[in-house]
C-alpha cells in the first residue's frame, strides 16, 4: 500500500472543509479525484504532501508521516499543484538542474525526452506556453520516480494535443507507481483512471472502480453532487 488516509478532518477557522476522510491507494493505481469547486480536493492533496496539518485522523505515505517526516516523504512524492510555482526568470535547464539537486537525482534525460521538454531547455520559463510550463512542472514532479504522483488539474487550460501528451505520460508513469489527479474533465477520467473518488462538501460520496461506458462517469458524478 502506497497511501493510507484514515479519519482525516480539516477546518479553516470555523469552517469544516473535510469530514473524516478515509481511503487507501495501492501501487499502480490511477485515482481520478473528483468534486465541485470547494469540495476539498486541493486541501486533501496538500494534507497528503505535508503542506497542511490534519486536525484529526492520520495519513501515512509508505508508512511515513507527511508532516513530521516531510523530508523523507518529499523524496517519494511528486506534486504538481494547480498553480504551477515555477521560477519564470530561470531557463528550463537551470530550473530542472535545481530540482534535481534538491531531490538528489543525477539522471533525468529519459524523463525530459518522455515528457517532451528537450527542445525548450534553453528557453526562459516565462516565455513558455501554458502547456510547456505544465510539462516542465511535470518533469520536476516526476524526478526520482516517486512512489506517489499527485497532480492538481494537470491539463487545465491546455489544448487537446497537450492534454493527450500529459495523459500519455501519466499512464506510462503508473505502470510502476501510483497517481492521484484531480480534474473537471470527466472524459479524461474515463480514459486513464483505474478508480475514482468523488468528494462532495468535504465528504467521500463514492470510492470505487470507474463505471464503464461512454458518459458513465459524468452520469455518476452529476447524480452524486447535484444536491
Amino acid at each position: 500500500m502506497i497511501l493510507s488516509v484514515r479519519g482525516v478532518s480539516k477546518s479553516f477557522s470555523t469552517k469544516v472543509v473535510l469530514h473524516s476522510l478515509s481511503f487507501t491507494v495501492k501501487r499502480g493505481e490511477i485515482i481520478g479525484f473528483l468534486g465541485l469547486n470547494g469540495a476539498g480536493k486541493t486541501t486533501t492533496m496538500r494534507l497528503i504532501t505535508g503542506y497542511l496539518k490534519t486536525h484529526t485522523g492520520a495519513i501515512a505515505l509508505c508508512g511515513l508521516d507527511p508532516v513530521y517526516q516531510r523530508k523523507a516523504v518529499s523524496q517519494i512524492t511528486g506534486y504538481l499543484p494547480e498553480n504551477n510555482p515555477l521560477y519564470g526568470d530561470m531557463k528550463v535547464r537551470e530550473y530542472l538542474e535545481y530540482v534535481a539537486n534538491v531531490k538528489k537525482v543525477k539522471d533525468y534525460d529519459l524523463l525530459i525526452r518522455t515528457v517532451g521538454v528537450k527542445d525548450v531547455l534553453s528557453a526562459k520559463i516565462e516565455t513558455l506556453s501554458r502547456g510547456f510550463k505544465q510539462r516542465v512542472g511535470l518533469v520536476a514532479a516526476m524526478m526520482g520516480e516517486p512512489d506517489l504522483l499527485i497532480l492538481d488539474e494537470p491539463t487545465s487550460g491546455l489544448d487537446p494535443i497537450e492534454q493527450d501528451k500529459i495523459r500519455d505520460v501519466i499512464q506510462k508513469f503508473s505502470k510502476k507507481n501510483s497517481v492521484i489527479f484531480s480534474t473537471h474533465i470527466l472524459s479524461e477520467v474515463e480514459d486513464i483512471a483505474t478508480r475514482i473518488i468523488i468528494l462532495h462538501k468535504g465528504k467521500i460520496v463514492f470510492d470505487g472502480k470507474k463505471p464503464r461506458g461512454k458518459g458513465a462517469v459524468e452520469k455518476l458524478f452529476k447524480k452524486l453532487v447535484k444536491n
